[in-house]
């Protein structure tokens, strides 16, 4: 008996191209009915919507800066968001979670201001506001400063071995930088 038999079950109906039962399998876009008697037919149905940014409440009060209708709370690839209601006519979204402005400017462009951001899989990074204009971007928290060896106006604080550190944020220079102490942890 294969794997896929185990999950049969009369519930699922009978496959519409060859009259196999139908099973439930899991893929990586997630769960979906398949006949079980593949790979002889090849028939498969998905078992969720795979629609993007399907409705997942309404926001009542909260309407859209561009169209005046309401906003809903609508889930999407990369999670949860805010959008108007009138999508596709209207395409307004708001992130759920602002991004973090640091004070700290932009080394690289020198007009835009570093954001605490989140990767699709959840690592935090800082990166300018200008992007796509200017890509600069690091891993670790950026501290004011300027690096005494290459004079580069920003630093980084890094977890080691020994603690917190602090590092030049220049990707040519990335030298360890001691503290100063007035920048001693509190």
């Amino acid at each position: 008996m294969t794997k896929a038999a185990l999950f049969a079950d009369k519930q699922n109906g009978s496959c519409p191209e060859c009259g196999a039962d139908l099973v439930i399998r899991s893929g990586r876009h997630g769960p979906f009915l398949s006949c079980s008697s593949y790979p002889q037919c090849e028939y498969i149905r998905p078992l969720k919507s795979q629609a993007d940014g399907h409705v997942v409440k309404v926001l009542e009060g909260q309407v859209c800066p561009k169209c005046d209708s309401t906003l809903v709370l609508r889930q999407g690839r990369y999670g949860m968001f805010i959008g108007c209601s009138q999508y596709p006519e209207c395409d307004h979204i708001e992130a759920i979670d602002k991004p973090e402005e640091t004070t700290l400017g932009c080394p690289q462009c020198g007009k835009g201001h570093l954001l605490q951001r989140k990767s699709r899989f959840g690592k935090v990074f800082h990166a300018c506001d200008r992007y796509p204009d200017c890509q600069f971007a690091i891993n670790n928290k950026p501290v004011a400063g300027e690096c005494e060896h290459c004079h580069y106006p920003l630093l980084m604080e890094k977890k080691t071995a020994q603690g917190m550190k602090l590092f030049c944020a220049s990707k040519l220079c990335g030298k360890a930088v001691e503290r100063k102490d007035n920048e001693q942890d509190e």
